[in-house]
């Protein structure tokens, strides 16, 4: 069964939030009774960032019980540091660009020892396991589900911090249920969510974070939704935290795994939204190249760039770049420098901001008012509905002073191309400098790393943008599956 890029479900049911966990944030509840210890469920999607180090979705504040992805990328549930059962899967969870469905079913009470601990993956019941160790006939889970810990999302007791977003989280106190409760098969074969239906028992919660509210109350972003009230307390959340980037409408972000390998441990934040090469690690005398998650050979498409990091300075080595390209470096430590075929950028504190078409720099020079400076947006129009795609720039919401041959061509040709209708990904190259010009965006294909003050939305409701997606009364669109399903 195929993790899911977002979908409609086939019931019509439509998930609207997510959490972005990021960093150290975590969500945390204490019980005001014990539950069931010997069986309970746990549900959630996520769609996971990071992919280092161990990355826990659920943990509590006594023995080490935890549910997370090892830093091998194994799926594991530990009960007990181990002692009382351990599975950890051989599949691999790598994807950050896809969101996933997890079950976790328990029930000890089952004579079978590999009935008491059921995994399901995307509706799919995980069977091949590098490690299984299944506990004792009616062992208690002391830990999950009991009033003397602290329950933790996002996070074990000893840190170990999920980064990424989750959604849809339903926890069943009292018993064992089926993948088929909370998602189902649409008719392309994908698995999707739908509205469970049953009782959570007396522990059970559900979260929507559909709330932006600091408090552990109805109003809070821990909102429980269940009707049992067990609202969670949130730890650094701030309401840019809750967007719209769901199982049934995934946005891009930017993908740690296409771009350079210096980035992948330290270089991205706040969901893959931000890059910056200010960071441990990186090489200062390389460009490094980040592409969008999502790349598109058709339709119209909108993106935003801000500058967090200082600019543009006549001599220094911070130079950045922001546009598009039509082919994908490896995930290498190299030089992935843009001037080359197949990419179309602006290329920002450049002395004379220029635009590289194809690696040619001629008669695309800009006058001195174009420069960007820190917290400039740049807005980038990709338009692949014509025979050669082209891309428009605008900053701060206005064109481009001085600008030549705009729209720029987008050419599927150089020496890194896949083929000539291969697709055309959104794309900030950004260089190393020092920690007063260091390079780093924020990155906005319609789930931004901080609210808009603006608001705006494309010509069907969705994104979240400071400047308008319309361009000269044409239409152009948020990166999501929603809108890849009727342009993509």
């Amino acid at each position: 069964m195929p993790t899911i890029l977002g979908a409609n479900s086939v019931s019509g049911y439509e998930i609207s939030n997510s959490i972005r966990v990021a960093g150290s944030r975590f969500l945390q509840l204490a019980h005001g009774a014990d539950g069931t210890t010997k069986t309970m469920t746990f549900s959630w999607w996520f769609k996971q960032s990071k992919i280092t180090a161990n990355r826990n979705f659920f943990g509590h504040s006594s023995v080490d019980d935890a549910i997370f992805i090892r830093s091998d990328d194994g799926f594991s549930f530990v009960m007990r540091n181990a002692a009382d059962g351990v599975l950890i899967t051989n599949r691999k969870f790598r994807d950050n660009s896809a969101w996933y469905h997890i079950v976790l079913a328990i029930d000890t009470t089952q004579g079978t020892a590999a009935n008491r601990l059921k995994l399901y993956v995307n509706g799919v019941q995980e069977t091949s396991f590098a490690t299984a160790t299944y506990p004792d006939q009616d062992t208690d889970l002391t830990g999950f589900n009991t009033d003397t810990n602290n329950q933790y999302i996002g996070r074990e007791r000893g840190g170990n911090h999920f980064d990424g977003y989750m959604s849809e989280i339903n926890f069943i106190d009292g018993a064992a249920k089926a993948p088929t409760d909370f998602g189902e098969t649409n008719d392309d074969g994908v698995w999707i969510p739908k509205k469970y239906s049953g009782s959570y028992g007396t522990n059970g919660y559900f979260l929507e974070f559909k709330q932006v509210g600091t408090s552990q109350n109805a109003s809070g972003m821990g909102a429980d939704t269940s009707g049992n009230d067990a609202h969670w307390a949130i730890d650094s959340f701030t309401a840019r935290d809750i967007v719209t980037d769901t199982p049934t409408n995934n946005f891009a972000t930017l993908n740690p795994l296409a771009g350079n390998s210096q980035l992948q441990a330290a270089g991205y934040f706040f969901g893959n939204t931000r890059v910056s090469s200010n960071v441990s690690g990186v090489d200062n005398s390389n460009y490094l190249m980040s592409i969008s998650s999502i790349g598109v050979t058709t339709g119209k498409w909108y993106a935003e760039f801000k500058a967090t990091g200082n600019l543009y300075s006549s001599g220094t080595n911070s130079t950045s770049l922001i546009g598009v390209g039509s082919g994908i470096y490896e995930a290498g430590d190299g030089n992935h420098n843009t001037a080359i075929g197949g990419f179309t950028h602006w290329w920002l504190d450049h002395d004379d901001d220029r635009v590289l078409v194809d690696g040619s720099t001629g008669n695309n020079n800009m006058n001195d008012s174009t420069h960007v400076a820190q917290n400039d947006i740049i807005g980038v129009y990709l338009n692949c509905d014509t025979t050669m795609p082209t891309v428009t720039f605008q900053k701060n919401g206005a064109a481009l002073g001085g600008a030549t041959n705009s729209p720029y061509n987008v050419r599927r040709t150089g020496s890194y191309n896949l083929g000539t209708n291969n697709p055309i990904f959104f794309m900030p190259v950004i260089r190393y400098g020092d920690s007063s010009n260091n390079g780093q965006f924020e990155c906005n294909f319609g789930n931004p790393t901080n609210l808009p003050s603006s608001g705006n939305t494309d010509a069907n409701g969705h994104g979240n943008f400071e400047y308008s997606a319309t361009l000269g009364g044409v239409n152009y669109f948020a990166l999501c599956t929603k809108n890849l399903a009727e342009f993509g």
